[in-house]
């Protein structure tokens, strides 16, 4: 069985990207059995540039590193390439341009499994960038006629917060979490049959056993994707 090469670029933050890395090959060996695991290429970058243009809005500069980075995957063999963030699918137009590999997109993963359950309004949690610009949930929008939620901007403040000071430190703080869980209940309250988590390091923190709200880990879905692409199951 086909088993072909997958690009990651990671490291935004790491610890997320370690799970993308543990759940890709858990895919392989479960459908391939025995000790097969993922053909991975993995560029990680240094996260602090990054994180330091995001909130200066430098999103060009951004682009740049991190379009260098997806070349170097591709010259590595990579036939597909996997950004290991929601947030900086902002700029996946312009890292889609500097490659010739297709571009599996977080958000594309995520509202198939959304359509595939039968929801169409859907509440989304995430960092200021994700939930507030149009690239994400407009792509879920237009491409997929969801309607998206978010919450008020004092719990988007709260969610932005945690996401960038504890989550991508490693730090999993039970009062973030009971906060995160009044964030997912109130998005209910307004309507949402299902929450994404749309930052791949929320998934850390809050399970679906932690809330009777239907919950989408986009870090799950679309390391689901990158097993389907790799044994060329609906791709």
């Amino acid at each position: 069985m086909n088993n072909r090469i997958i690009g990651l670029l990671g490291g935004m933050s790491w610890e997320s990207t370690a799970t993308y890395y543990r759940l890709i090959n858990e895919g392989i060996r479960d459908a391939l059995g025995k000790l097969h695991s993922a053909h991975i290429v993995l560029y990680s970058v240094d996260f602090a540039p990054i994180e330091r243009l995001q909130h200066a809005g430098d999103w060009d500069g951004t682009a740049a590193i991190l379009g260098e980075a997806a070349r170097s995957i591709e010259q590595a063999g990579a036939r597909c390439l996997l950004i290991c963030t929601n947030t900086m699918h902002r700029v996946a137009p312009q890292i889609e341009a500097a490659i010739t590999i297709p571009l599996l997109h977080i958000a594309d993963a995520t509202a198939v499994e959304l359509r595939r359950r039968g929801v169409s309004r859907v509440g989304l949690l995430g960092t200021r960038f994700t939930m507030e610009q149009d690239f994400y949930r407009g792509r879920l929008e237009q491409r997929f006629n969801l309607e998206v939620l978010t919450p008020p901007l004092p719990e988007r403040e709260i969610l932005h917060r945690v996401i960038y000071d504890e989550l991508c430190h490693g730090i999993l703080r039970q009062d973030s979490r009971e906060a995160f869980l009044r964030i997912i209940d109130g998005l209910k309250r307004t309507g949402a049959e299902a929450v994404i988590l749309g930052c791949t390091e929320i998934g850390l923190l809050v399970k679906p056993a932690d809330t009777g709200v239907m919950l989408l880990d986009t870090t799950e879905l679309h390391a689901r994707a990158a097993v389907d692409f790799a044994l060329d199951r609906g791709h």
